[in-house]
């Protein structure tokens, strides 16, 4: 747990800056196929244009992923900054989030005891793909083999089971 007054950070402009390797998130390492790579963050506290108290966190980073098209690991680049606007509670969250123009900056509950590791690791996972992918695999031979491979249909099994009545001639009525 990394512990700040939120509100306090910000009003003094503060800087904190760390790494944290993937075992130490344990909800990003439950998205990643290894204990390998990290993150690096920095936050950096402020105010924005209206006021409003404003942490400036940027994550970097690399983690083991599991590719959704070959299913075979590979490094995934994490690089995300975002601005977060912080609330004292959630109605003026919502009302500061209704009054802003930009939909790039969030808007949270602050507190005086903020956990700035919870929001590192939501950036982070934020940054990972619904559907990771390599941008060429590897085995692409294996998978335009497998795709251009004639698949029998699952009827065709069915065919040979049931003998199918030809009629002989016509039903007189």
């Amino acid at each position: 747990m990394l512990i700040i007054d939120a509100f306090a950070f910000c009003r003094a402009g503060e800087q904190q800056a760390g790494k944290l390797t993937v075992p130490e998130l344990t909800r990003l390492r439950a998205e990643c196929v290894s204990d390998e790579g990290g993150i690096e963050w920095q936050l950096v506290g402020g105010s924005h244009a209206n006021g409003y108290p404003l942490l400036n966190l940027t994550v970097t980073g690399t983690v083991q992923l599991m590719c959704q098209r070959c299913l075979t690991p590979f490094v995934f680049q994490i690089q995300s900054s975002t601005k977060i606007i912080l609330a004292k509670d959630e109605q003026t969250a919502d009302e500061i989030d209704a009054s802003l123009e930009d939909d790039e900056i969030e808007v949270i509950v602050g507190s005086k005891a903020f956990d700035i590791l919870v929001l590192i690791e939501d950036e982070a996972l934020l940054a990972i793909p619904l559907s990771p992918k390599h941008e060429v695999c590897p085995t692409k031979e294996k998978l335009d083999a497998f795709a251009t491979a004639k698949k029998e249909s699952p009827f065709a099994a069915l065919k040979d089971q049931f003998l199918i009545a030809k009629p002989v001639g016509k039903i007189k009525n």
